[in-house]
This record gives structure tokens, sequence and C-alpha cells, in this order.
């Protein structure tokens, strides 16, 4: 496996190799979750490429930044053990310039939901990840359903740049007890990760009812609130799979959307229906 820290290393690199090439950017803290990614790449892919970077711009001021987990060596450890081909490790300062041109999220889709108290969020997401494209330049790129809103507007900005890397969404995975993997969850102590189970419940709930023949979005919030109320929700929302708000849930083109704070940690969950 090899490790490229220089930018232009990587794109000589990736000039040489002939097939199709995965890509999986992630920002480190490597779980089980980045590995479901890896592997789905390395199926389907010829070779495979992950980046580690934990990119500073879409950070607000008050958010973790400086508090985001950092295990580089083992990460690579973890890509070399799955059999990824290349790792690209960059500095903050090699892809970000002093003066440069920047991206700007959709402002109806990207401050909404997540964006609504992280205004900027997704102007950094999108910056980062073109640019990290433009660099690998990979045939597919792969990235996980739990953030919904960010793989939409990702999607959306390939196809509007008209971009020539597919991007392949990939399932939530979870622990056994159905909390959906995190690299934050290393905050949690053990009081607040068994509130945490709450978010998950909730999904199941609604997914139930559901069942039954419920489909009205109320409904099922106040079923999901209820089963949530020692948490602090930041929003329980329902959306079509453009992410407009909906009334009733339409099997095959709807998602429902969580976020709550759990002590200090702030956790999303979603469930695509």
């Amino acid at each position: 496996m090899k490790i490229f820290n220089d930018i232009f290393e990587l794109i000589e690199y990736r000039k040489g190799l002939k097939g199709d090439v995965g890509f999986v950017p992630t920002m480190g803290a490597l779980h089980n979750g980045h590995l479901s990614l890896i592997r789905n790449s390395i199926e389907n892919s010829d070779f495979t490429i992950v980046s580690i970077f934990v990119n500073p711009t879409q950070f607000l001021p008050n958010e973790d930044l400086d508090r985001y987990p950092k295990r580089e060596k083992a990460d690579i450890q973890i890509c070399k053990l799955a059999g990824v081909d290349a790792v690209f490790v960059p500095s903050s300062s090699d892809i970000y310039q002093k003066s440069e041109p920047v991206i700007l999220a959709p402002n109806k889709k990207a401050y909404i939901l997540e964006g609504a108290k992280r205004p900027g969020h997704f102007d950094g997401v999108l910056r980062v990840v073109l640019k990290l494209l433009n660099i690998v330049n990979p045939t597919n790129a792969y990235f996980g359903k739990k953030d919904a809103q960010q793989l939409y507007l990702i999607q959306n900005m390939v196809s509007t740049l008209f971009l020539r890397t597919k991007i392949i969404p990939c399932e939530i995975v979870r622990e056994e007890d159905g909390l959906a993997l995190s690299s934050r969850n290393v905050y949690l102590s053990d009081k607040d990760r068994k509130k945490a189970l709450n978010i998950s419940k909730s999904l199941k709930l609604a997914s139930k009812a559901m069942m039954k023949g419920e489909f009205d979005c109320d409904v099922l919030k106040n079923i999901m609130k209820e089963t949530m109320k020692e948490l602090e929700i930041e929003y329980i929302e329902m959306v079509d799979r453009d992410f407009n708000k909906i009334d009733k849930i339409v099997l095959k083109n709807s998602i429902i959307l969580v976020a709550a704070k759990v002590g200090e940690t702030r956790l999303i969950d979603n469930l695509w229906i």
C-alpha cells in the first residue's frame, strides 16, 4: 500500500492506474462504517484510494475541530489490512491556498436541517469534496447514507458541475445495539450511550407504525419525540429524496432525519423509506 502526502505525487500515481478507481474520502478515526465503504470500493473497483483529512472549512468556530479524534497511524494500518491500494494524507496548507475561489452550497437545501444551525458547514464540505475529486479523479466515490443531506448536496454538485465521478451511496452501519456508527460515539459516556439508543429506537418505532399503515408525518414525529424525550432534540424531519419537506410519507421516496444532543455529543441518524 502506498501513502501519499504530496498532492502531485498522488496525481502522478493516479495517471498510471489502468481500470476503475474507487475513492473513499474520510476524516479519519476509522470505524466499521468507513470499512463498509472501503469494502464496497474494493469489491467494485480495480484500485481503491482512501483520503484521511480533517477538513477545517466545514467546522464552525464553536465546533469540535480541535477535539475531533485523530488516529492517523491506526487509520493507515486499518487501510493496509483492508486491502486499500493508496492512502492520501494531505496537510491543510496543501489543500487550501491563501487566495482561491470557493464553492457555495445551494441556499435552499444547504441551510435547512444540518445547515440551519451550522451555516456554512456544507460550503466547506462541498469545497473539500470538489478538491479531492479533482485530485483523485476517481471512477466512483463512496459516501454513507447516514449523512443524507451531505450525500444529496454532493450528488447535486457532481451533477450540476458535470463531474465524471459517480457517487455511490452506501447503507448505514450500526452497532449490535442499533446505534449508528460515528467517530463522535467515542465521546459518549456509558450512561449517555444508553440514552443515545433512543434515537435508533424511535426510527424503528416509526417504521413499525408505517408497516401498520400510518404515513402521517405529524403522527410519526410524535411517536419519535415521545421515545426521545430524555434527549435534546434538534430536529425530527420528513423529506422526499430531493429534500423537500413532506406531510405524508411516500414509499421509496422519503427520508426521516433526526439530530439530537446526548450530553455534549451531537448525533444524527435517519431512515430511508
